[in-house]
């Protein structure tokens, strides 16, 4: 072996990797670090579970009936929920922490670009929303659940609505201190829940169905729906998804502070 062969081979080449590969790295940590996070595992996974189930044993008990039966109304909704947890409150409470920590802003300074890093939160989101996905139709098998799938409409709703609760998030962290965020966070998703058209059809809520409808909520939870139970894809509400989401994208880009 040469000696110049022999010196190529060991010669240092400095400077980050491809941006792909950052952006993985980071969704993974990112992904890590939720699942990690016991608050946040309530969030994702137990509260919906416990949600379906106690919904659907709670129908046949009352003795409510819906069109179809309830584990097939209650399932997409919960999976709007679980969506909702991750995508919205989830990473606006990491986010708000990481802001007063000073993380966000040591990232900043990495290689990573803030492009990069945000892209890296959401392919996080995106990795335990599928983890979620499972367990929760998991679950709903169990309890007899017969979907009818719509898989378009079905992918489009999750990720118009992980962007538009993303971005939603991404705006309360970056303007509220992280104590504030954590207590809005928590108030806005129990108020979604209860009240925004996300679990039950905004047919549900009476005068207000209308209204709650134009929510992120009502329209994520409605296009789940529209995409499982009758297998077909509901414009309407995609479009509702898509402006929250341009709307959130746009305030988050104008007021977040990076520390």
């Amino acid at each position: 072996m040469s000696p110049d062969t022999h010196q190529g081979m060991f010669t240092p080449k400095p400077g980050a990797a491809p941006f792909p590969r950052m952006v993985a790295a980071q969704a993974a940590m990112e992904s890590r670090l939720m699942l990690r996070n016991g608050e946040q595992l309530l969030l994702a996974v137990v509260i919906p579970v416990i949600v379906l189930v106690g919904g659907v044993e709670g129908a046949h008990r009352v003795g409510i009936t819906f069109s179809h039966p309830p584990v097939d109304v209650f399932t997409p909704g919960v999976l709007a929920l679980a969506i909702m947890s991750t995508a919205f409150t989830s990473l606006a409470i990491a986010t708000g922490f990481e802001r007063r920590y000073g993380v966000i802003k040591r990232l900043g300074s990495s290689p990573l670009p803030r492009s990069g890093l945000l892209a890296g939160k959401v392919g996080g989101l995106l990795a335990v929303e599928v983890l979620q996905v499972i367990v929760i139709s998991g679950v709903a098998l169990l309890l007899g659940w017969d979907p009818d799938p719509g898989i378009l409409g079905a992918l489009l709703a999750v990720v118009l609505g992980t962007a538009a609760f993303a971005s939603l998030g991404l705006f309360v962290a970056g303007v509220l201190r992280a104590e504030a965020t954590l207590a809005a966070a928590n108030l806005v998703y129990l108020l979604l829940m209860a009240g925004g058209a996300v679990v039950l059809p905004a047919s549900a809520y009476g005068a207000f169905g209308h209204v709650v409808a134009w929510l992120p909520s009502g329209a994520l939870g409605d296009a789940m729906r529209e995409a499982l139970i009758h297998g077909r894809t509901d414009l309407t509400d995609l479009a509702v998804l898509l402006v929250w989401a341009v709307l959130g994208t746009a305030l988050t880009a104008k007021t977040f502070t990076w520390e």
